[in-house]
């Protein structure tokens, strides 16, 4: 009996390092275009020497200058024209990529001036935005000559953003942060948050219905799934000892 207890508590202790979250160390293959980075997952030490980034310009916004990975944009500049030639929309970069030490130097500013509680509920972690990528991208309208970025006068814009969002496989885009998933994401809806996975990632998650997370088999379910496991075990080694 003793024995069986041992092998048992192997496959316990196994069970516990299988299910947590894997590394995401890829730092020997190819852009990886599906890189998860949010609140349980940091961006990969490195990262920001790889990402091809290029300057491009918002003129909704007095030529302001945004940094995003090379394919999004060129990817993202295919989609702002069909939205515009479709429907009429006009759709630009609000905001892009930011490096870890400029999430740093917000943090550390709404800290000061708001607290630690006030911080922690609206601005990322350092290191875990995916804004870091270089692939997540926040834009904003401009509807009957007024630029709209407010968030809750884009989250009005329902007949618009339902016309955006139906094309973004097209062009590897997937809605980020969707309604009714806001458990998994960590977010509440954004519908200007999109982020480039590439098109057959994108087609594959959108026919899913899932989010990036699901789609990687990459959420706090796993959590569940550990506590339900680990009960069960605890259960017939007690009822094996007895």
């Amino acid at each position: 009996m003793c024995f069986f207890c041992f092998i048992l508590l192997f496959l316990l202790i196994d069970l516990i390092f299988t299910l947590e979250p894997n590394e995401q160390n890829r730092s020997n293959e190819a852009f990886d275009y599906l890189i998860l980075v949010n609140k349980q997952y940091k961006l990969p030490d490195g990262y920001e020497s790889k990402v091809d980034l290029i300057n491009v310009t918002n003129f909704l916004r007095e030529e302001r200058t945004h940094q995003i990975e090379k394919k999004t944009y060129d990817y993202f500049a295919q989609l702002k024209q069909k939205l515009y030639d479709e429907h009429n929309i006009t759709i630009e970069l609000d905001s892009v990529y930011r490096s870890v030490a400029a999430q740093q130097e917000i943090w550390d500013e709404f800290i000061r001036t708001k607290g630690e509680e006030y911080t922690r509920k609206y601005v990322a972690v350092p290191g875990y935005s995916e804004h870091h990528t270089g692939l997540a991208v926040d834009i904003c309208l401009k509807i009957n000559g007024t630029v709209v970025d407010d968030n809750d006068d884009m989250i009005a814009q329902k007949e618009i953003f339902a016309k955006i969002h139906e094309k973004l496989e097209d062009y590897g885009f997937i809605l980020r942060f969707p309604i009714g998933k806001e458990k998994i994401t960590g977010y509440n809806y954004e519908p200007w948050h999109l982020r480039f996975v590439e098109v057959e990632n994108a087609k594959k998650i959108k026919s899913k219905g899932v989010t990036l997370e699901e789609y990687l088999g990459k959420w706090n379910k796993s959590n569940n799934i550990k506590i339900n496991y680990l009960l069960s075990i605890m259960i017939l080694i007690l009822y094996l000892l007895i």
